[in-house]
């Protein structure tokens, strides 16, 4: 043994998966209604097969949602296509984009960029734990220069969200 601590596992969406399995569903049962309503209209043939089967591909690459991780130093987000992966504790700017869906943009040192949206941090505090702590040494590095203040805000969301959460908990709210 070379003495080394082991790595800790990074930390996930815990809802990533419920929101996989609601993105299969739906795509199985739009292939499954077409499939039925072409076969009863008598219509169904193996070209109207693929179309739907593309379609299903489709629907199932719109619906799943990015899987979001998290690790000492560092945040990724992975979609089936792309890979993005920024460290947090070298962040140089922090921009909020979007008023209905909001998302946003993180860029480190390195110049690598990501784009993640804002609540799935407020919906895993884990993820936030992580995030939150990579920020605070980008601060005290001095590398942070903009998005403090979109950082404020957002830690002030998640403070208010745990709080209705404890409260909603204990029966007082």
């Amino acid at each position: 043994m070379d003495g080394s601590r082991p790595r800790p596992a990074p930390t996930g969406d815990r809802h990533w998966r419920d929101s996989a399995r609601f993105a299969t569903g739906c795509a199985l049962t739009f292939f499954a209604m077409t499939l039925v309503v072409d076969w009863d209209a008598h219509t169904l043939t193996a070209p109207r097969t693929m179309l739907w089967l593309v379609m299903t591909a489709l629907l199932f690459t719109i619906l799943l949602p990015q899987r979001v991780t998290a690790g000492p130093g560092w945040l990724a987000v992975r979609g089936l296509v792309r890979h993005q992966a920024v460290r947090t504790d070298a962040l140089v700017t922090v921009r909020q984009y979007g008023d209905v869906s909001t998302h946003l943009t993180l860029c480190d040192t390195d110049g690598r960029r990501l784009e993640l949206d804002p609540r799935i941090l407020v919906a895993n505090p884990l993820l936030w734990h992580e995030f939150d702590t990579g920020v605070r040494r980008s601060r005290a590095g001095g590398t942070l220069r903009e998005g403090i203040d979109v950082l404020e805000r957002l830690r002030h969301e998640i403070d208010d969200t745990q709080a209705r959460a404890v409260l909603r908990a204990s029966g007082l709210f």
